[in-house]
């Protein structure tokens, strides 16, 4: 092998990435290597000398061969540099070179025609990272006073910085450790990337369809005829290897062939052709593309190839790409009026952001939007989502005026960390409704990015409501729940009246409005003589009250034909209030047009009453709103300061223990078993690794015979416990495996012999300590493939174990998630009361010892991607604080890329 190859090969894979650049175009990130001399001097060539003064301090007009070996030769330790291509094309070259162990000189030059798209910046946060890899705690930059923008991007940058000045050149010191600002820099950048490249799609001056057939009811001609009924408000290009037209339309033998721009291609030929296309695409400088063929991951590991190339293709070319197998997109705006779908269903404009996985239920979806007399502003249906993910989504409806509320129809998570992060964020602005998929056992669709749910249902609901995600459990409570979002005021509180003239369906709300823990008021019956003049006193009144925080209104068929009249009263009443009014009106479903306010283009307008078939319905909707609103509304907790953590002691002990573990197997959170992935580590590397972040176990001391077990109660102490090392034992044995307030050594020989009579040599006994009574209680942390980090807490208790009664949270916990998580359980006021027995408020549990340890354990788990499960069984909860009496752990690998950790970069294809 020769030294350049095997140069070439000593780089982690991770320091590739494809990245989102200001403007919404894309870029790939690599290492550089020896092969890329031509192409650096290409690049210097096309570089104007004020720019090479900038980076040369000097005119450079060429790069000598010497030049050119030294910048492409590096050893990806002391000296490394990264490059930025977009279609082949070195456009950008960052580098840093090692000049003491902690300290290196780092140096950008960016191609002028690609200045000003964010190149500098994401390549600053690329090199930051692989120098931390390497050891490297600071860079030393020198930047000409006159090289603004150079020196904004180190400024800008959110790292602690130092400035000097002599002889002319500005000196920046930057500690690239990062830091809450550094972070937040980032993330709004990624946010303003990635909600731009979206728009690109979204808003196109022109549209080819490449694939366009003669054909009838062909995908190609569907998706030409649906541009074309919309009245797209640009130039649409069919594209056809013979024709000369296609349905009236003049068609172009290939995208190359067409003389004007072409901002978006949907592309609807055989999966074999589509790479083929995607480069003519590239060539052509297309900005993205909605690939609607089929035959990609979800046929298999061949599909999922030619799906990756064709990933690799459009981003190398800087495109965005929606699908492949997928319904298409669609902007209601009037300015663009883009139906680039399957679909001829496309309802009116209105304040709903709709994101599907399913090409499939997309045209169902978008079908009874339409029926309700609903309307969308945008709608993406991403199929096997290659690229465009509901995350990239999210980023653009955060700040698109024209959306107020966010659906997404989800089978799976590419990115779960990110997508929690995000949620949070644009939950707190507008709403995010979410339909689940697949239930407990959810899988991952063939095709799709991994990331089935693999917890309890229950789980995923809490998590998501964590994050401030409105999860539902079908597509019909989900347009019931946007109905309200959409078209309603947010309720204040729980308090609801009830309105109506019939008493057996106000009684059904108000029974239904308790089950969804809701505080309904009486109901206001009218009798089923009651007129408009009626109705309109009674919603006057209870607009008016301040205890009454959302209106439900029934009303079925009365003797005199009213129901008009009823409708008007209802939508001026609606117009203005502050309060949400839904309806039970005629059994109607959706927004009827007799409740609907219609803006100039017939859509409808906020203040429209949606209308339920039944009460149920109306109040669950109404809940949806009311937990969303007091989810909104709360602190959002903080992040206390913990004393004794130790973080590189931490990571010591994680290395260490990696080396000795014993790969057993373990059970996580859902009945997900891991074997191979998983090493479970020694008492003592679990204890210690424990400690490094404040959490003491208690000692305990393995036994194999009564004259051990009377030795290690000796030493440790009495009064003391005998017990069976495996709280997996708990239900099996009825919760009888513990043997406690032994005093003396008889009371240790009679305990152990007990024990070993009833478990054999199913269980091996260990003794310890006993502490004061208190309630047990287990806490669970590890790894979840669908949402991160996570934590779980319950009873240590045989019913709770059988009941399943749980609660989880994802890590790191705030102080109000922690409490939360032990109010979740059912089983929660058994640590808020008095013990058996106890007579003063002072022995009462101390809860606010156990909300630090889940803290704790959450900034161990969210700390170190390598700790795959930790299992602290029991805790026991007293007077005095939480007592971990058993703990076990287990480590696996870390990933060499951790999701939504380090530089921005999309979602990765294999290079």
């Amino acid at each position: 092998m020769s030294s350049s190859l095997a140069l070439v090969q000593s780089y982690p894979n991770h320091w590739e990435a494809d990245v989102v650049l200001t403007d919404g175009g894309t870029a790939h990130l690599r290492p550089i290597t020896p092969e890329d001399a031509d192409l650096l001097r290409e690049f210097h060539a096309r570089l104007s000398p004020e720019t090479i003064y900038y980076r040369f301090f000097a005119p450079y007009p060429r790069l000598s061969a010497r030049d050119v070996k030294r910048f492409t030769t590096v050893d990806y330790e002391d000296r490394v540099a990264l490059v930025a291509t977009i279609s082949d094309a070195l456009v950008a070259v960052v580098r840093y070179d090692k000049v003491a162990p902690e300290e290196a000189e780092v140096a950008f030059v960016v191609e002028d025609a690609h200045q000003g798209r964010g190149l500098a910046s994401v390549l600053l946060e690329h090199i930051g990272a692989a120098a931390r890899e390497r050891g490297v705690r600071r860079f030393i930059a020198d930047v000409l006073p006159e090289n603004r923008r150079m020196i904004n991007v180190f400024r800008e940058a959110g790292y602690t910085a130092q400035q000097t000045f002599d002889e002319g050149v500005i000196r920046l010191t930057l500690d690239i450790q990062p830091t809450d600002d550094s972070t937040e820099v980032m993330r709004a950048r990624e946010q303003r990337a990635e909600s731009r490249s979206i728009a690109r799609l979204l808003f196109p001056g022109s549209v080819a369809v490449i694939g366009a057939s003669r054909t009838a009811h062909t995908i190609g001609q569907t998706a030409l005829r649906n541009l074309l009924d919309s009245e797209f408000q640009g130039p649409v290009y069919p594209v056809h290897p013979e024709a000369r037209a296609v349905v009236g339309v003049r068609a172009y033998p290939s995208v190359l062939d067409i003389p004007d721009q072409v901002d978006l291609a949907v592309v609807a030929v055989r999966a074999d052709m589509v790479v083929d296309v995607v480069e003519q695409c590239a060539e052509k400088g297309v900005h993205g593309l909605i690939v609607v063929s089929s035959g990609f991951g979800e046929i298999g590991p061949e599909g999922r190839a030619r799906q990756d190339e064709l990933v690799r293709t459009a981003r190398a070319a800087g495109m965005r790409v929606v699908g492949p197998n997928c319904l298409g997109i669609a902007n209601t705006d009037p300015a663009v009026s883009l139906n680039a779908t399957l679909s001829p269903d496309l309802p009116r404009s209105g304040p709903i952001g709709f994101f599907s996985q399913s090409g499939a239920l997309g045209r169902a979806i978008l079908q009874r939007v339409a029926e309700r007399g609903m309307g969308l502003s945008t709608f993406v249906s991403a199929g096997n989502r290659a690229d465009v993910s509901g995350n990239d989504l999210m980023q653009y409806w955060q700040e698109d005026p024209s959306t107020e509320v966010v659906l997404q129809y989800l089978e799976s998570l590419g990115n779960p960390r990110k997508f929690t992060r995000l949620a949070r964020r644009l939950a707190k602005q507008k709403p995010v409704v979410a339909v689940r998929s697949g239930g407990s056992a959810q899988t991952t669709p063939t095709g799709h990015a991994a990331g089935g749910l693999a917890l309890p249902d229950y789980a995923v609901t809490s998590l998501f409501q964590q994050a401030g995600v409105v999860r539902v459990d079908d597509i019909t409570q989900m347009f019931d729940a946007a109905q309200v979002f959409a078209y309603q005021p947010l309720p204040k509180g729980p308090r609801v009246g009830v309105i109506g003239n019939s008493d057996s369906l106000e009684l059904l709300v108000k029974d239904a409005a308790v089950r969804q823990g809701l505080k309904p008021h009486d109901p206001v019956n009218l009798g089923p003589q009651a007129t408009a003049e009626d109705f309109d006193r009674a919603l006057e009144t209870a607009l008016a009250a301040d205890d009454v925080h959302s209106i439900v209104v029934v009303f079925v068929p009365a003797l005199h034909p009213i129901s008009d009249d009823v409708a008007r009263v209802l939508r001026a009443r609606s117009l203005d209030a502050d309060k949400p009014i839904v309806a039970t009106y005629l059994a109607r479903q959706g927004v009827p047009e007799e409740l609907r306010h219609v803006g100039e283009r017939g859509e409808t307008l906020r203040g429209s009453v949606p209308s339920y078939p039944a009460p149920e319905d109306a109040v669950r909707a109404l809940a949806y709103a009311t937990r969303y609103t007091q989810w909104r509304d709360r602190k959002p907790g903080r992040h206390p300061e913990l004393p004794d953590i130790d973080g590189a002691r931490a990571r010591a002990t994680i290395t260490r223990a990696l080396k000795n573990g014993s790969g057993d197997e373990v059970a996580w959170f859902g009945g997900e078993r891991r074997y191979d992935e998983d090493t479970a580590i020694s008492a003592r590397d679990t204890r210690e690794l424990l400690a490094c972040y404040g959490i003491t176990v208690y000692p305990d001391i393995p036994v194999a015979s009564v004259e051990e077990a009377v030795v290690a109660a000796g030493e440790l102490g009495y009064p003391a416990v005998v017990k069976a090392d495996s709280p997996d034992l708990r239900v099996r044995s009825g919760g009888t495996f513990v043997r406690a307030d032994l005093r003396t050594p008889d009371d240790v020989r009679s305990a152990f012999l007990s024990l070993q009579d009833r478990f054999g040599g199913d269980a091996d006994l260990v003794v310890q300590r006993m502490v004061a009574p208190g309630v047990p209680t287990v806490v669970r942390a590890g790894d979840n493939q669908s949402f991160g980090s996570v934590v779980s807490f319950g009873l240590a208790d045989v019913t709770a174990e059988l009941l399943d009664d749980r609660s989880f949270r994802l890590a790191p916990l705030t102080d109000m998630d922690a409490a939360d998580l032990i109010h979740a359980v059912r089983a929660a006021p058994l640590l808020f009361g008095l013990p058996a027995g106890a007579t003063s408020l002072a022995e009462q549990p101390n809860v606010e010892a156990l909300e630090e340890l889940l803290i704790r354990i959450s900034r161990l788990v969210e700390a170190f991607p390598e700790i795959g499960y930790v299992d602290l069984d029991p805790v026991l909860v007293n007077a005095t604080g939480a007592h971990v009496l058993g703990a076990r752990m287990w480590l696996r690998e870390a990933p060499d890329v951790r999701p939504d950790a380090g530089p921005r970069r999309l979602r990765g294809v294999t290079f």
